[in-house]
């Protein structure tokens, strides 16, 4: 892929705020979240490892990370589908950036497709610290 075709975070977030503007139930939400889960491509089973767990969530959320010259991957799994959900926006919008790119990510998708008012607060912690493991890799990185 050249440069050119990469799509920015925040392109990659206007599409994810467009795709959950066409659901007014949040029902309906929660089911295209657990879709998107359903569509996240298997992380190998080398990658769960406990290293590559995310520490704070109530659900296993393995994260693994990876370089392709100047830009991060993210592979990511959970055991749950809401938890695997969450992680797929996550990789969706992070994965294929530069490390730069995923620091100074805003993240504001999140806000504006209100995630955090449809999740317990135990989930709402583990999406921050899914961020901030996956913040932490590019840091590394």
């Amino acid at each position: 892929m050249t440069e050119t075709t990469h799509k920015s975070i925040r392109e990659i977030e206007e599409e994810i705020i467009e795709e959950f503007a066409m659901f007014e139930n949040p029902m309906d939400k929660y089911e295209y979240l657990i879709d998107i889960g359903k569509q996240l491509p298997e992380i190998s089973e080398a990658n769960k490892t406990d290293d590559n767990l995310v520490k704070g969530c109530q659900s296993k959320v393995w994260l693994h990370a990876s370089r392709n010259g100047e830009r991060v991957l993210f592979e990511a799994d959970s055991n749950t589908v809401i938890t695997k959900g969450i992680i797929g926006l996550l990789t969706r919008v992070l994965s294929n950036q530069k490390a730069d790119d995923i620091l100074n990510a805003k993240l504001e998708f999140i806000d504006k497709i209100n995630l955090r008012g449809h999740l317990s607060s135990q989930r709402s912690n583990g999406l921050t610290a899914m961020i901030q493991k996956m913040k932490a890799f590019a840091l590394a990185l």
